[in-house]
């Protein structure tokens, strides 16, 4: 049975949703699921935009061969060419031997690094500005280098008003039936996994991603087709309103992550005092994380979120506990702007984490690193109580 969804009259989804995959890039654990979207134009002349994961290769070319009825196909669009959306560009073309592929000059080169057979292939070549008409439809091409790879085009269609997006406007989350994100409540189905897949993938990309945004101010566009997630035909500025907010490292929120790691439970005992006084104090949400329990990604995904990051842990073989370190080297790596830190410490004889973790934060643009900070000496006790308060207040207190 096949999975074609009409987007209009002639451009179909031909994708489809992995509910089996545990991890996105063997790195992202996706609960939700994840989608790979492919689009089927068909006009005098007939185009796919870009494949799928081999995943989902057998509901693909299902979809594929069902929308094609017979016909030629006579474009295939090379969007990106990350392998989640390129596994199978050799299938496609063994299936449709006359078919041109059309991407740039930097795709073909992954594409040979990819295929080798690619060499053969009948090519065309477009760039920034070019145009490929398929008789009612002109696609006009978008250069996003490095949104998230260096090869990334997009394309406008001036028919539909359509924009084919790659992986900008994209989310994990497999789709449940529906394409499009007004059949959701995209807030609470899909906004945490969009961020989490921004932050994480795209997140260290703010500036090129802020060259595509004004690009885009410059079209009229009435629907944006990304590579992942449901398709956007209304309230367009939702989206483009996370992504300005994203791309320019603005804390979504004004909320308060405390995130925490702990040996025996002390410092975590620390974690929740300083977290019920900052709520107490700010009225502000705070969400508590256990750092060795978290995936990184979420956490990652809640300093794009939060404005003000709290970082409480204990000293270990003379260093920063481990799996606190790599939280902040993994923020580091995607560039994180714009936040406020607090740190808090525990050790029984030496604690050196906050002048540690201050280290490594400093190397981060435009943030505060507050001065104010917490030292507990093995574990919590009522002598700490004036101490963390003064810790919350400065953390309710503070502002960039």
């Amino acid at each position: 049975m096949n999975g074609i969804k009409k987007v209009i009259d002639d451009i179909f989804w031909i994708g489809g949703s992995d509910r089996r995959l545990a991890r996105f890039e063997n790195i992202f654990p996706i609960p939700e699921g994840v989608s790979y979207n492919s689009y089927f134009i068909d006009d005098e002349k007939t185009a796919v935009f870009d494949t799928a994961d081999i995943t989902i290769s057998d509901q693909y070319l299902e979809n594929l061969r069902t929308v094609i009825s017979g016909k030629k196909l006579d474009y295939l669009v090379v969007l990106h060419m990350e392998p989640d959306h390129c596994s199978l560009i050799n299938t496609v073309v063994t299936m449709f031997p006359e078919v041109t592929v059309v991407g740039s000059s930097k795709t073909f080169e992954f594409m040979k690094q990819f295929f080798p057979e690619s060499e053969n292939y009948q090519k065309l070549e477009v760039k920034e500005g070019d145009e490929l008409t398929t008789g009612k439809h002109t696609f006009k091409f978008v250069a996003a280098p490095m949104v998230h790879w260096p090869e990334v085009l997009m394309a406008y269609d001036v028919t539909s008003k359509a924009l084919f997006s790659a992986d900008a406007f994209g989310t994990f989350g497999a789709l449940d039936g529906g394409l499009f994100a007004d059949e959701y409540d995209f807030e609470k189905d899909f906004l945490d996994s969009a961020r989490r897949y921004y932050a994480n993938i795209v997140g260290k990309y703010g500036m090129p991603v802020q060259t595509v945004l004004k690009k885009a101010a410059g079209l009229d566009i009435k629907m944006i087709l990304p590579l992942h997630g449901p398709v956007w035909r209304d309230n367009l500025g939702q989206i483009l309103d996370k992504y300005q907010k994203w791309s320019t490292y603005t804390a979504e929120t004004d909320d308060i992550a405390v995130v925490y790691g702990s040996l025996y439970g002390h410092t975590a005992s620390a974690a929740e005092a300083v977290a019920a006084s900052v709520r107490e104090k700010t009225g502000k949400n705070v969400k508590v994380y256990d750092v060795s329990g978290t995936d990184v990604s979420y956490l990652i995904g809640e300093v794009w979120r939060c404005s003000r990051i709290v970082l409480i842990c204990p000293t270990y073989n003379g260093g920063i506990y481990p799996p606190m370190e790599a939280f902040i080297n993994d923020m580091i790596a995607l560039g994180v702007q714009n936040r406020i830190f607090a740190l808090g410490q525990n050790g029984t004889w030496a604690p050196v984490t906050v002048k540690l973790m201050t280290d490594k934060l400093q190397t981060l643009k435009n943030v505060k690193i507050l001065e104010d900070n917490l030292t507990i000496k093995s574990a919590l006790s009522k002598a700490d109580e004036d101490a963390v308060a003064a810790f919350a207040g400065a953390v309710a207190n503070s502002s960039l």
